[in-house]
């Protein structure tokens, strides 16, 4: 599904990332891991192309989609929900939604019935200004956002970071449903050892801006953990 060759970026002289090779497979949550300030959201963002990428490849659907630009990347059913939300608070949770729907790629102008299916209290919060919801709901609000272009390929920096548990079980589900479901691919950047090991099927873990490991979940034993996530 995507397919990263040889990336390498630069914040200003700092090399941050160095010759990055990963695969989504189609239809599969792939975490990406790592220790903090290793890559990881810088890594997402260049996929999106909000930053700009010294040299390698990006391919998705066999297409070079290096150079194209961010609002290309909508159009081609790629979905993103940043760390830290980034929802538009003074607008309503309906409001947030029908941004979403501007990227859509099937021209839908209404809410996908299935987007209060998965999450039901935006639904019953859908006047409310996305400010006034709770650290969960808006996370939730962030990846309805995302699903409302209708991706096949779904890029989720940390979702579950500092929201409550019983919501980043839902969440967990969520991506359980799209990828085994609907057969939506995933990447999750994800710090959370049992929540990757329950919702991934394949792992790769940045060290140094570089790949340093990787393989199916069931691969991420105890002395992977230790040389490449162990504080």
């Amino acid at each position: 599904m995507l397919k990263i060759e040889k990336l390498n970026q630069y914040y200003n002289q700092s090399h941050t990332l160095w010759d990055v090779d990963l695969e989504c497979k189609r239809g599969k949550c792939t975490c990406l891991m790592g220790r903090n300030g290793v890559g990881k959201t810088t890594l997402c963002k260049a996929i999106m192309g909000l930053l700009p990428i010294e040299s390698g490849r990006l391919i998705y659907e066999g297409r070079d989609i290096t150079d194209r630009p961010p609002y290309e990347r909508a159009n081609l059913a790629i979905g993103y929900v940043p760390q830290g939300r980034e929802i538009f608070s003074s607008l309503s949770v309906r409001e947030n939604l029908e941004i979403g729907i501007l990227a859509n790629r099937n021209k839908t102008k209404k809410i996908p019935s299935k987007i209060y299916d998965l999450f039901p209290v935006l639904k019953d919060m859908r006047n409310r200004k996305g400010g006034d919801l709770s650290g969960g709901q808006q996370q939730q609000l962030a990846i309805a956002r995302a699903l409302c272009i209708e991706p096949k390929f779904l890029i989720l920096d940390e979702p579950g970071e500092g929201i409550q548990p019983n919501i980043v079980a839902e969440i967990g589900g969520v991506i359980d449903y799209l990828t085994k479901e609907e057969g939506i691919t995933a990447l999750l950047i994800e710090q959370k050892l049992p929540f990757a090991r329950r919702h991934g099927d394949y792992f790769y873990i940045l060290e140094r801006g570089a790949a340093a490991a990787s393989g199916r979940i069931g691969d991420l034993n105890d002395d992977v953990i230790k040389k490449h996530l162990s504080v």
